[in-house]
């Protein structure tokens, strides 16, 4: 059958079933002319460029230098096209794999193109689609860290009116603890929200002292308190107290002989590798470890002092990412750094690191562990090289801090360093700002509120970011595509309906003058109504209790698995009536007749036929007596 026959067959089939065609045919490429194609445009591209060049170089310098110029440039137009000669011959020569079919083999002498003209902009590819665009957008998100910023949403969850001086995260990024200068620690669940945003437990772990700092342990099951008090304390994840540390003597001078605090604390945290060991400092001059299994003595103790050998108090204090280092920022400026092995001497020390008398709020050490953020009571930010700690890399000067716990912190990534600035009241709203870390220029900024931001936190784990106000807010910032968990969580769950129990059902009117006939019952309030329906057993439906004894209302009672219940129930209580033995035995009496197996065998010789007496009439009447005729037993 020829072609033409069968493409006639083909539109007659179609045309009887009543569609167009049998779908669309494929196309059909001719890679030898859209391989010329390619080779001819970049050709003439190189020789406009060439020619652009040309004249801006004339346009500049005409002379010689010109000459110069097109010499080069022909001489690079014939090279470009030697070249590609060269590489269609070597193409032509090394051939890779079977040849190709006789009406797809290139024509030398016939230079028409086939197929239609390719446009200019055409570099070879055979096609550039909207996804590669898209992913070379993705590409640059990814290096822009600004782009990583989850603040395209956020909650606002309502501590207090008093500053929010604490804030803790626990490793899972499920719950969230703070604490504020009205002493009171709340407990927020983010999987336990809704879209009320109340937290579900409130508590005062440290009576009338505020709340310095809030932090989970490596595992998340316990929580460290820090107050203004000289005892931390230690709070498991419902609130409940797991031990308190001691209070030192106060008048001994050596505060190395003390076993614990004997002033205000000002700042603690756990360490990041052993779960059971945490830090704190004090007034008292000095930086102490404890073991959470050792309540009654510190573990070490380093003592911050000044270039004359005085005694100066840690404001706040930390360890590095690997735990081998005890970091403390001083009330005179500087910087103390120990190893935590030996706590005599400083490992490192900047004795001029911010201005003295300026309380140094925050220490933070990176992720990779080279660099140091600390964050001045000067207003200023500075970023630090562990390996050259005489110097700070970088400072940002302007930034406001009126607080002794303003925080500085990284990003997940590494690339920025962000912290809060402070200002007075009705001057202004607080912010978030957000530094590179390599230039250390401000990238970018966040309006939080019209009041000091204290704290702030960014989880790696959920990629959002908490913020403690100093008019009693916390606020979540989050991405719903970048983040994950945590606010998200709570959003998603609908406000539940609250039951109105003092609300009257319809008006009552009073007519105290009226019959009692015509005098309506007083209306009670439905939360009485519900305690008595809570007391009817049939309309609080009240599940029936288990059945003791034999059985009643018919249930019966379940036997229990000792032996002699077992006994009880398949021997003893056996459904025949054995009050009358002689007719339990007359019941087998046919059956031992008929088929004698056990007894009746041996005796048939000798034994006589039984003889049973009979009911006689009189045992009948004597039956049929009146009830006050018989003789009572």
């Amino acid at each position: 059958m020829d072609a033409n026959e069968g493409q006639s067959s083909d539109g007659d089939i179609a045309s009887v079933m009543g569609f167009s065609g049998f779908g669309k045919k494929a196309r059909t490429f001719d890679l030898d002319a859209i391989f010329e194609q390619t080779r001819r445009t970049a050709i003439e591209r190189s020789q406009r460029v060439l020619e652009e060049r040309e004249k801006d170089s004339q346009m500049k310098d005409p002379g010689e230098s010109s000459h110069s110029v097109t010499n080069t440039s022909k001489s690079k137009v014939t090279s470009s096209r030697k070249q590609s000669d060269s590489s269609s011959d070597s193409n032509s020569d090394s051939e890779i794999g079977p040849p190709l079919p006789l009406q797809h083999q290139p024509e030398e002498e016939d230079e028409e193109l086939v197929g239609p003209p390719l446009p200019p902009g055409y570099t070879g590819s055979t096609a550039h689609s909207d996804e590669d665009e898209e992913d070379e957008e993705e590409d640059q998100n990814e290096d822009d860290p600004v782009k990583k910023i989850p603040d395209t949403h956020e909650i606002t969850l309502q501590h207090g009116t008093k500053t929010v001086s604490a804030l803790g995260l626990d490793p899972s990024g499920a719950r969230l603890v703070s604490g504020g200068y009205d002493f009171d620690v709340r407990f927020w669940d983010f999987a336990g929200m809704d879209q009320t945003l109340q937290a579900f437990r409130t508590l005062q772990p440290c009576e009338c002292h505020q709340i310095k700092s809030l932090q989970y342990s490596i595992t998340g099951d316990v929580i460290l308190v820090i107050s203004a008090n000289a005892q931390a304390k230690v709070l498991d994840r419902d609130g409940f107290n797991v031990m308190e540390c001691i209070k030192g003597d106060q008048y001994i001078v050596d505060m190395a002989n003390t076993k614990g605090h004997t002033a205000m604390l000002n700042c603690g945290c756990w360490h990041p590798k052993t779960k059971e060991e945490f830090m704190t400092c004090s007034n008292d001059g000095t930086v102490r470890t404890w073991d959470v299994t050792k309540e009654k003595q510190h573990k070490a103790v380093f003592k911050p002092r000044s270039f004359q050998g005085k005694k100066v108090i840690p404001i706040c204090c930390t360890y590095s990412r690997d735990g081998r280092l005890v970091a403390a920022g001083c009330q005179d400026g500087s910087i103390q750094i120990w190893d935590r092995n030996m706590s005599v001497h400083t490992k490192y020390h900047c004795r001029q690191a911010h201005i003295p008398g300026s309380d140094t709020s925050s220490i933070m050490f990176s992720y990779d562990g080279v660099t140091l953020a600390s964050r001045g009571g000067d207003d200023t930010l500075k970023i630090w090289d562990m390996r050259n700690f005489k110097k700070p890399l970088n400072v940002a000067n302007g930034l406001t801090n009126y607080f002794s716990m303003t925080d500085c912190c990284f990003s997940p990534d590494d690339k920025l360093l962000v912290t809060g600035t402070s200002v007075k009241k009705d001057e202004g709203n607080g912010k978030l700002v957000f530094f590179d870390r390599t230039t250390f220029e401000r990238v970018y900024q966040i309006d939080v509120t019209n009041a000091s931001v204290v704290r702030c936190l960014w989880h790696p784990k959920l990629n959002q970011i908490m913020v403690g106000t100093g008019n009693g807010l916390v606020k979540v910032y989050y991405d719903p595509v970048k983040s994950y968990r945590g606010a998200k969580l709570c959003l998603a769950k609908t406000k539940r309906k609250e039951k109105h129990t003092e609300m009257l059902a319809q008006d009552y009117i009073i007519t105290p003058h009226a019959l009692p006939m015509f005098r309506e019952a007083r209306q009670r309030s439905t939360k009485k109504q519900l305690e008595k329906d809570r007391l009817d057993p049939k309309k609080s439906h009240k599940p029936e209790p288990p059945v003791s004894g034999p059985g009643r209302g018919g249930r019966v009672a379940a036997h229990g698995g000792t032996l002699s219940s077992f006994i009880v129930k398949n021997i003893a209580l056996d459904k025949t009536d054995d009050s009358n033995p002689r007719e339990a035995i007359l019941r087998h009496a046919q059956a031992a007749a008929e088929d004698p197996y056990w007894v009746a065998p041996a005796y048939t010789q000798t034994q006589p036929e039984p003889v049973f007496a009979e009911e006689s009439d009189e045992d009948e009447d004597a039956d049929k007596e009146p009830e006050w005729k018989k003789r009572k037993i």
